[in-house]
């Protein structure tokens, strides 16, 4: 997707709006994927960086169980909906309430809630093929706690992901700067038969994200050594 030949909109300054603030409004309002997303009917941009994963990798399939992770507002959830068809299953899961949507279960719950992935398995009518997270902590500026903050959501995800997948099933979730930490890759190769880091295109040039896409999921045994890892 390309912005060429359009006509580049600038933020006029005012004294309550900060230069951060402005440089963001002038992103928006540039951004040719913010512009197609309201044009589609998205409700987020990043539902083009799951466009693109799967484009790449193929793990949306029709009739798959997927369980979406930190869900709000929902891109990610209209896209697994639309691929995995009638015959599939989607719900979508976040702290925050989320809009209700055709064709997906939405739950507001805490991942770090012992009983949330129990839930979540009973809506989805048994284990997953899918589980997506694409999760962040809020940005601090500081990239190094940037970081760690997000890997800890990480973490959480894959604890629900070991409890909810079916053997041979893939999850992809989002780290920052250079991919995964060593001991969450460890955890990863030893729960996940191939891991790969991704840049969609839709992610922004100037962003320090990346995308994990793991798949074939060993199962329960492989995974219950690191069961935990992404609690406090």
């Amino acid at each position: 997707m390309s912005g060429r030949g359009e006509t580049r909109v600038k933020v006029k300054s005012r004294k309550r709006r900060t230069a951060s603030s402005r440089q963001w409004l002038e992103r928006q309002l540039n951004d040719p994927y913010v512009a197609q997303a309201k044009k589609q009917g998205y409700r987020s941009r990043a539902a083009y960086k799951l466009i693109e994963l799967d484009s790449k990798f193929r793990f949306l399939k029709k009739g798959a169980q997927v369980l979406d992770l930190g869900a709000a507002p929902g891109g990610w959830t209209q896209i697994a909906v639309k691929r995995a068809g009638e015959s599939g299953r989607v719900v979508g899961a976040d702290i925050l309430p989320m809009e209700p949507m055709p064709g997906a279960v939405l739950f507001q719950a805490d991942l770090l809630d012992p009983a949330t992935p129990a839930l979540l398995k009973d809506a989805l009518g048994g284990p997953a093929d899918v589980v997506l997270t694409d999760m962040a902590a809020p940005t601090t500026g500081h990239r190094a706690t940037d970081h760690l903050r997000t890997t800890a959501l990480i973490e959480a995800a894959l604890d629900v992901a070991a409890d909810v997948l079916k053997p041979g099933g893939v999850f992809v979730g989002k780290v920052f700067q250079g991919g995964a930490s060593g001991e969450l890759l460890k955890r990863l190769k030893a729960m996940f038969r191939d891991v790969k880091h991704v840049k969609p295109p839709a992610s922004r040039a100037e962003s320090v994200e990346l995308y994990l896409v793991a798949s074939g999921f060993r199962g329960a045994d492989a995974a219950a050594p690191y069961l935990g890892k992404g609690k406090t």
